[in-house]
């Protein structure tokens, strides 16, 4: 087993020991594919929604055993039995999918599949609950919906305050490295969190395709990236009076334009599936 794997069976036994619960413990293909990570969590009545291969071999009934293709294209094969919706908000709007689901052997335990509504490309999410909890889509997708938060913070770790950036070798000295960019991420997104009703003057989200733009500049709340860059360059770049704060406003002014009118195609693409 690897480390991130054993690291993930550690961290859920030392969360149950000390007395704390999670409503649906959610992960990739890495942690979907072990067989001992499921028995885990099901022998302790926890609820999981874990994305699986196409390769991962279903069971919708005692005798029949299915890859999730061959499963959707026998069981969920028409677009009628999927719903539209969305699995949370994003920068640019809602992601929105096509869902359906499949059951199986087991009244515990489906098939969650997402399709995309431009490429059509399908995921597979293998999806376990308990009996006594409540067992419905919508639940099941807002878990599979947390994966976009994760790979953000995953993204501003490594690409904005180098948390993959670390020539260490020893184990402590990877450590210490991992704790001060955490901690750096953490300020950043705590300070932006707290500006945010101050500093976004977005302009509504258009409501119809054919709408037209709001007058006057707008700005986008101050992210974590930018709340990072004001740091630094106060701390470190030395710069003419309102430098920083120009250019800041100026990409903030470009990103809520930008931002309006995706919603805005996105809404003249999609109208037809979500109106």
């Amino acid at each position: 087993m690897t480390p991130f794997r054993q690291l993930a069976i550690d961290i859920c036994e030392d969360a149950w020991a000390d007395g704390l619960a999670f409503d649906v413990i959610c992960g990739d293909e890495v942690y979907g594919s072990r067989t001992e990570l499921r028995e885990l969590l099901e022998d302790h009545r926890q609820a999981y929604v874990l994305r699986v291969a196409s390769s991962f071999m279903l069971t919708p009934s005692p005798r029949t055993r299915l890859t999730c293709p061959d499963a959707v294209k026998q069981l969920a094969g028409s677009k009628r039995r999927s719903q539209v919706r969305s699995a949370g908000k994003g920068s640019k709007g809602d992601h929105w999918y096509a869902w359906a689901w499949i059951g199986t052997a087991s009244p515990r335990h489906h098939l969650l599949i997402p399709r995309h509504l431009t490429t059509g490309e399908l995921a597979f999410h293998y999806c376990y609950v308990p009996e006594g909890q409540p067992l419905t889509m919508a639940r099941l997708i807002k878990a599979a919906g947390l994966r976009w938060p994760a790979e953000e913070c995953f993204e501003f770790g490594k690409d904005y305050f180098g948390l993959d950036q670390c020539q260490a070798r020893l184990f402590t000295a990877i450590l210490r490295h991992t704790v001060l960019v955490m901690a750096a991420l953490a300020i950043c997104a705590v300070t932006a969190a707290q500006l945010k009703d101050r500093t976004d003057t977005q302009a509504p989200p258009p409501v119809r395709p054919d709408q037209h733009p709001p007058p006057g500049p707008r700005l986008i709340p101050l992210t974590i990236r930018e709340v990072k860059r004001l740091l630094a360059a106060a701390l470190h770049r030395p710069a003419p009076d309102r430098h920083a704060e120009h250019w800041l406003n100026w990409g903030r002014r470009h990103q809520a334009r930008a931002r309006w009118f995706h919603q805005r195609a996105r809404l003249n693409r999609e109208y037809s599936l979500v109106s």
